[in-house]
């Protein structure tokens, strides 16, 4: 039964009937519309919390309120199956080089002049940054951009869910880097390929811009790979 209930639930949030911040109904007027018992009903928020789609509040004002799925709790639960598997990091990136260049080309054919505007702002922010930390995340912040306005949803949660795996091991590994010749080498080819990418998509040259992005995810992956090998996700996740 608090299965059941748990689904009656589940189906109105993704439906969007339940919006996030939604207050459920109280207990005793869930208790009567389901027919169920108040340990039935508590057991049916359990599973609905730890699939992050409740939030529970104890005590006086408390109660169910609604959380929308989000890209990062089904990003955060593949993390956990990888490790499970002893997914390793080159795998990941295998997996973003089929993924991520055809969004490159998908968005050079349908861009529009505000889409435009957001490459070039994040270009920007990314030519400011002043210390490697901010610049790793400036660089994480445009591959993520791109894949959004390509338009495509389920990419989009696909890219998210690996960006989830892949941007802190970058961070790492870019920080400790800093200072030699090939962190300046990478961080000059980077800011020359994001620029070029943005006039392939701004000249509507998917072709183009599939190419130089598959080329630009190669490299990236040859430089981060280099020092981490076979490095398991196991290692990367808290």
């Amino acid at each position: 039964m608090a299965e059941l209930v748990a689904s009656d639930l589940r189906g109105r949030i993704i439906k969007g009937e339940l919006s996030e911040g939604d207050a459920l109904p109280s207990e005793p007027a869930l208790m009567q519309q389901f027919g169920v018992s108040r340990p039935t009903l508590r057991e049916a928020f359990r599973v609905l919390e730890s699939e992050s789609l409740i939030e529970v509040r104890r005590g006086a004002g408390g109660g169910g309120r609604v959380r929308a799925p989000s890209l990062e709790v089904a990003a955060r639960y593949a993390g956990m199956v990888l490790q499970h598997r002893g997914t390793t990091l080159r795998d990941v990136w295998e997996a973003r080089l089929v993924l991520e260049p055809p969004t490159a080309a998908m968005l050079a054919r349908r861009r529009t002049k505000a889409d435009l505007a957001k490459l070039e702002e994040a270009l920007a922010d990314h030519g400011a940054a002043d210390d490697p930390a901010t610049r790793v995340e400036a660089h994480s912040a445009f591959h993520d951009l791109v894949v959004q306005l390509a338009g495509n949803d389920t990419l989009a949660l696909l890219n998210a869910m690996l960006a989830d795996i892949v941007h802190p091991a970058n961070r790492t590994r870019v920080v400790a880097d800093q200072g030699t010749d090939s962190h300046d080498r990478a961080y000059r080819l980077t800011m020359k390929s994001h620029r070029l990418l943005v006039d392939h998509i701004a000249a509507r040259d998917a072709a183009k811009a599939e190419d130089l992005w598959r080329r630009h995810l190669s490299a990236g992956s040859a430089y981060l790979l280099e020092a981490d090998g076979p490095t398991s996700v196991l290692n990367l996740l808290p």
